[in-house]
C-alpha cells in the first residue's frame, strides 16, 4: 500500500465506520444487563478496567453510558491506527501498544492513567489470541493498579463471523443484541496471580453466558 492510499484510508474509513455503526445500532433491538452494578463507581468517579473479547469490538462504543474519560488499548499496527481514529469519533482516546508491540510502554502508560483517575478498556485476548482466553496483561494491570476489572459481553441474534483468529462479529441490521456488564472483579488480599487469572476468566465466561441466556429468553441463539 502506497502512502497516498494509506492516507486516503485514514481519512475516509473512520467517519464512514462511525456512521455505519450508529445506523446499525439504531436498527437493532438492544437489551443491557447489569449496568446498574456500575452506577456507584461511575457516580463516585472511580476508575475501573473494562474488559471484553476482541471479536465484540465493533459495537462496544455504543453500549457504554458512563463518563467519557476512557482510554482504550489499541494495537500499534496500521490496522490499529484505523481503529484508534474510529473510536476517537465516539469520544474515546487510545493508548497504542499490545503484548507484541510496545507492550511495556503501554502498560506503564495505562498504569499512570488509571492511577490518575481514567478508566481503561482492554480486549484481553488480543491482538492475536487465543480466542476468549485471558492474557497476562489485564491481570498485571489490575494487580499493580488495585483497580477492579469489569467484564463485558455483547452478543446478537443475527450476524456474520469473519474467518479471522477471533471470528470477528459483524451484527446484521434489525437483529436483537444484548450487552451484559458483570460485577467488578477485585483482586483479593494474598491472592496469587494464577488464582486471580482463573477467577477473572470465569467472570468473563459468565458474562458471555448471561448475554446469550437473555437471547434464549426470546427464543433466539447467539451467532
Amino acid at each position: 500500500m502506497n502512502r497516498f492510499t494509506a492516507s486516503l484510508l485514514l481519512t475516509l474509513v473512520p467517519p464512514t465506520a462511525e456512521i455505519a455503526i450508529r445506523l446499525l445500532y439504531r436498527s437493532m433491538k438492544v437489551d443491557t444487563l447489569g449496568w446498574e452494578l456500575l452506577q456507584e463507581s461511575i457516580e463516585r468517579e472511580q476508575s475501573v478496567i473494562y474488559a471484553f473479547w476482541h471479536d465484540q469490538l465493533l459495537m462496544m462504543a455504543m453500549g457504554y453510558r458512563g463518563n467519557r474519560d476512557l482510554r482504550t488499548l489499541i494495537s500499534a499496527s496500521k490496522d490499529g491506527e484505523l481503529i484508534a481514529r474510529t473510536i476517537g469519533r465516539f469520544g474515546f482516546q487510545a493508548v497504542r501498544g499490545s503484548s507484541s508491540r510496545r507492550g511495556g510502554e503501554a502498560l506503564k502508560e495505562m498504569l499512570r492513567l488509571v492511577r490518575a483517575g481514567s478508566s481503561l478498556v482492554i480486549t484481553p485476548d488480543g491482538p492475536k489470541g487465543p480466542r476468549h482466553r485471558l492474557k497476562p496483561g489485564v491481570v498485571q494491570l489490575a494487580l499493580r493498579s488495585g483497580r477492579p476489572v469489569v467484564p463485558i459481553a455483547f452478543v446478537c441474534s443475527r450476524g456474520y463471523r469473519f474467518s479471522s483468529w477471533d471470528r470477528f462479529l459483524l451484527p446484521l441490521p434489525f437483529s436483537r443484541g444484548v450487552y451484559s456488564f458483570g460485577e467488578p472483579v477485585y483482586n483479593q488480599p494474598a491472592e496469587s496471580f494464577e488464582a486471580f487469572t482463573i477467577r477473572l476468566q470465569t467472570a468473563m465466561d459468565n458474562v458471555q453466558c448471561s448475554a446469550a441466556t437473555r437471547l434464549e429468553e426470546y427464543g433466539l441463539s447467539a451467532v
